[in-house]
């Protein structure tokens, strides 16, 4: 999934990037990944850049789109916090059937992303807002929060500052102050000043463009 997952990001893929993603040393990487490419499910180009096959891509995307499912049912029908859903669905993901998937997504009302804001597998591109990063916003303007950014998910603090303090898809924030001088934004969220370092608002997408297909 991490392969998928910087392909989905826009980053390319290459060992040293898996290594520090995994945690792992570099021949576990490598071997794994001549693992996957004798499957059929990753190829290698001379430049040593990493790629997944149409085979590893489905695979992957079936993978990510039971994960993704599985966070709106723990939190849209179980009620968990919204921060908790990514650790708990990773749990959950595999045991998924096809069957199951299709009575979810139809109890669910086929959501097309997942409670963070991040986009179904599959997903047409052109019913999705541009977004640019909040650490890009200027003071005295207002924004509304597309969504997080994936690898941010896996931090579950930062995700639980995320949630206490309001920032969810949907949210309106007016952004107060621009500090580059010390690294922070303040914003106004729901009647509240709140303070946040640029790494965090980095994780953060605000919708700059409506969708293509809502403006046609």
């Amino acid at each position: 999934m991490e392969i998928y997952d910087m392909t989905r990001g826009d980053r390319a893929v290459i060992a040293a990037r898996l290594t520090e993603k995994m945690g792992v040393t570099a021949p576990t990487v490598w071997n794994t990944v001549h693992r996957m490419q004798r499957d059929g499910l990753v190829d290698i180009d001379a430049a040593k850049g990493i790629t997944l096959s149409t085979s590893g891509l489905e695979a992957a995307e079936s993978i990510k789109r039971r994960h993704l499912l599985t966070e709106r049912l723990l939190v849209d029908i179980l009620g968990l916090d919204w921060a908790d859903a990514h650790e708990e669905a990773h749990l959950i993901e595999h045991t998924i059937t096809p069957r199951v998937e299709a009575r979810i997504m139809a109890v669910l009302g086929n959501p097309t992303t997942c409670p963070h804001g991040n986009p179904f597998p599959g997903v047409d591109p052109a019913t999705r807002p541009k977004t640019r990063p909040l650490a890009t916003g200027e003071a005295g303007e207002s924004y509304a929060i597309d969504g997080i950014n994936e690898p941010a998910e896996e931090d579950h603090d930062l995700m639980t500052f995320y949630q206490r303090n309001g920032f969810v898809p949907g949210a309106e924030v007016k952004i107060v102050d621009v500090a580059s001088y010390n690294s922070t934004i303040t914003v106004d969220i729901g009647g509240r000043t709140v303070t946040l370092g640029m790494p965090a608002a980095e994780n953060l997408r605000i919708v700059v463009e409506a969708p293509a297909i809502a403006r046609a």
